[in-house]
């Protein structure tokens, strides 16, 4: 899926930054490069059992791990850990071998070496002047706890799908978050790199919403499951977002 970008000389005339008082953000994906991280990591699983092939090329592999994520997130609640150790044996049954358990924890393992996109510290550091900053994730606690020092401010509010017993793209994670922050949804944007976890549910709660479509080997979806949506704005960094935010409040 492919969407004709905005470009940040636009955004400040399509969405009006003055009205909201607080950002929301997914986190990996949007803040954290994990498909460097799970590629480096299937990678090397794939490689140990001679499945490394040049046709499971990076876009099939992050493809398989989407889908594999979001059947895995489907049903009863399991922490993420599970999720995580679930998607490796899926690959494990698509590429016919069988992980060892070493090779199953280290998924989760490796989020703690995960590490942020180049402009995501000075973009929220920027962006925390002016709003107030929270994330909404698909993880436990513990391993955010593990990413947090990375992304270099103090969010005012951090909540997971630990904490709501469901993973996004339910809306219990979301209404959650509502419930916490305290203000009107057209005062919170949020802001995600998948459309089908993100943009689409948060848009249903009447958030606006901004779709950060980072560079990838699978462009336009990413190590997520396909969905079509309609961001009010799409960009392709947060860079692009503090500038679309400081063309807005100047005006004014």
């Amino acid at each position: 899926m492919r969407r004709e970008l905005v470009f940040p000389s636009l955004l400040s005339k399509m969405l009006d930054f003055n009205r909201f008082e607080v950002l929301t953000f997914d986190c990996y994906g949007t803040l954290i490069n994990w498909e460097e991280g799970i590629l480096r990591c299937m990678r090397r699983i794939l490689a140990a059992h001679g499945k490394d092939k040049d046709d499971n090329d990076d876009a099939t592999i992050l493809q398989f791990y989407g889908d594999f994520e979001a059947r895995a997130e489907q049903g009863t609640y399991r922490c993420y850990r599970e999720v995580l150790h679930s998607v490796v044996s899926e690959f494990g049954k698509q590429f016919a071998f069988a992980p060892t358990e070493q090779e199953t924890r280290s998924l989760p393992d490796s989020l703690r070496d995960w590490r942020p996109w180049p402009d995501t510290v000075s973009a929220l550091r920027e962006l925390q002047r002016r709003f107030r900053l929270a994330v909404i994730s698909n993880v436990d606690d513990d391993l955010f706890a593990a990413t947090q020092p990375q992304l270099g401010v103090k969010f005012d509010l951090i909540v997971t799908a630990q904490q709501a017993g469901a993973y996004k793209p339910s809306l219990k994670i979301f209404e959650l978050a509502l419930s916490r922050i305290g203000v009107p949804a057209e005062c919170i944007l949020h802001v995600g790199q998948s459309i089908y976890h993100d943009i689409i549910p948060a848009q249903s709660l009447g958030l606006s919403t901004v779709w950060v479509n980072r560079p990838s080997p699978r462009s336009g979806v990413g190590a997520v499951k396909a969905a079509e949506g309609k961001p009010e704005l799409e960009i392709t960094s947060l860079a692009q977002l503090v500038s679309a935010s400081h063309a807005a409040i100047s005006r004014n």
